[in-house]
């Protein structure tokens, strides 16, 4: 078995972490599943045969148990391929395999290839070797692009285990000729070649790397279906549309901007569409900001500079008041006519409290300060 330094013994042989799966590390299993139903006693007779398996850069594909073999999550299998063996290592078995394969719509049929045997320590040496080669024809490959001048981009080069096929992975904007390529490839490296087309969201998962956020991109530890992005999500949150804020690192959206989006779609039920500025006596009041979730909205006069927030209900009344022709004395308050009275009986009380203050301060005697010039004479 394969595994990282974490679970890797003094003598080189693999311990094993026994995490069904899961690896702490992330080291050993890419784009890994918890097995959650692994501790339960399952029937023996009804147990599903069917396994998933693990291949190079998170790829994983179903294989038929013919043979019975006591299998262990992240055991090293030989199985059948077209026109040879590969080897790859258990990533899940049981029934969660049959609501996976129901996920992706993978019929239960004869296509499904079988697992030959586990594997021992002559196919481990050998599949060790066999990957040793991949860096190399990586590097070469694409040299051989660049002098036939081929608009792709090669990301990854996987070789079978029985060293008798390897897969090119590339990346292209537009379609690409590689007959030519296949050619030299196939005469240069003795193998038989096949050439995969890969999305740039694909090859990001398949290189992997470290995320804005600080965390290891989705892509590459656990999601599998890439859905597409718009740049009305970034809208409905609020976000500022800029490319290099919202893009990843594979040059497209980033794929969390779909997380939050439902929630913020069922927030925005609530909030209402301005058609242009809310109108009140005071004047016009435009919208600077809105809160979605605390369910306010920030307005501001052109000749303030300070914002008023507001509930969503009281704009809602100023629009169905505005559509009737009528306006409000301010965004928090329809009249101001008691407001006035108050204030005009409030003012006459001040002019009474300043007249009788003014006559307070005349009664009250002050003090002379004694004259220099008089105290001089009598001395």
């Amino acid at each position: 078995m394969a595994g990282c330094s974490s679970c890797r013994a003094d003598d080189g042989s693999v311990a094993g972490c026994q995490n069904n799966g899961g690896c702490l590390t992330g080291g050993c299993n890419k784009m890994n599943v918890f097995d959650w139903l692994s501790n339960m006693e399952m029937p023996v007779m009804d147990r599903f045969e069917i396994v998933e398996v693990r291949f190079k850069g998170g790829r994983k594909d179903f294989f038929r148990n013919s043979e019975r073999l006591e299998l262990t999550t992240g055991d090293a299998v030989v199985v059948d391929v077209p026109n040879g063996h590969h080897l790859g290592f258990v990533s899940l078995q049981g029934e969660l395999v049959r609501l996976q394969m129901k996920k992706r719509k993978v019929p239960d049929d004869e296509n499904i290839r079988n697992i030959y045997r586990i594997a021992h320590d002559k196919d481990m040496e050998r599949f060790d070797d066999v990957r040793k080669r991949e860096m190399p024809t990586l590097y070469r490959t694409r040299k051989i692009i660049g002098d036939l001048k081929l608009e792709m981009k090669l990301s990854d080069v996987e070789y079978q285990a029985d060293n008798t096929k390897a897969t090119f992975y590339y990346s292209a904007d537009d379609r690409v000729d590689f007959r030519e390529l296949i050619k030299v490839l196939a005469g240069e490296f003795r193998i038989r070649v096949e050439m995969r087309q890969i999305s740039l969201r694909q090859e990001a998962g398949r290189l992997g790397g470290i995320g804005s956020c600080g965390r290891e991109l989705c892509c590459s530890t656990w999601l599998s279906d890439f859905k597409s992005v718009s740049t009305s999500a970034a809208r409905y949150q609020n976000l500022s549309l800029n490319p290099s804020k919202l893009s990843g690192q594979c040059g497209r959206l980033k794929c969390c901007l779909n997380y939050e989006l439902d929630t913020y779609l069922e927030a925005l039920e609530d909030i209402p569409e301005l058609e242009g500025p809310l109108l009140t006596e005071k004047g016009k009041a435009k919208l600077q900001k809105t809160d979605i979730f605390r369910k306010v909205m920030w307005f501001g006069y052109d000749d303030e500079n300070t914002w008023i927030p507001i509930k969503v209900k009281r704009v809602q009344h100023i629009i169905a008041l505005n559509k009737n022709g009528n306006k409000p004395a301010s965004l928090l308050e329809d009249n101001v006519e008691s407001k006035n009275e108050t204030s005009a009986l409030n003012s006459d009380l001040e002019k009474m409290d300043r007249k009788y203050r003014k006559k307070k301060k005349s009664r009250k005697k002050r003090k002379k300060r004694p004259d220099n010039n008089t105290n001089n004479k009598k001395k």
